[in-house]
């Protein structure tokens, strides 16, 4: 029975192993529409900020409605903004200078006209 378990063990590395190579390889193709990896990108940003706010709320031992209390804003908004919900800019800015992070530079720049039909046509599709 135990060695039935450890090659099945075995056959499931394995497998989750190839399942991660077609992820890594799908990802890879999608990367090359730049609307989706603009949208990627993004996503990455907003990960790294919700991880920072995380990282500094377990550091210094505080819950959610510690960290609100001390930002003046709303514990769900604590919670939106760890989960990735970025409705709030300016909400984000002050948790972000509360824990003693900046925006450092937010750089915004006109599509091209090839960027423009590329983003028409993905918000097409939706």
């Amino acid at each position: 029975m135990r060695s039935f378990i450890l090659r099945l063990s075995g056959v499931m590395n394995l497998l989750m192993r190839a399942h991660l190579t077609n992820v890594k390889e799908h990802l890879k193709e999608e990367l090359k529409d730049p609307y989706f990896r603009e949208l990627y990108e993004l996503d990455s940003v907003k990960t790294e900020i919700a991880k920072k706010i995380i990282e500094h709320r377990i550091k210094h031992n505080l819950n959610q409605t510690q960290l609100a209390k001390m930002v003046k804003v709303s514990q769900q908004q604590i919670s939106c903004i760890e989960e990735g919900d970025f409705s709030n800019f300016q909400t984000i800015q002050k948790v972000l200078l509360a824990i003693g992070y900046k925006i450092k530079r937010i750089q915004i720049g006109q599509l091209s006209a090839k960027e423009k039909r590329i983003v028409k046509n993905n918000l097409q599709q939706v």
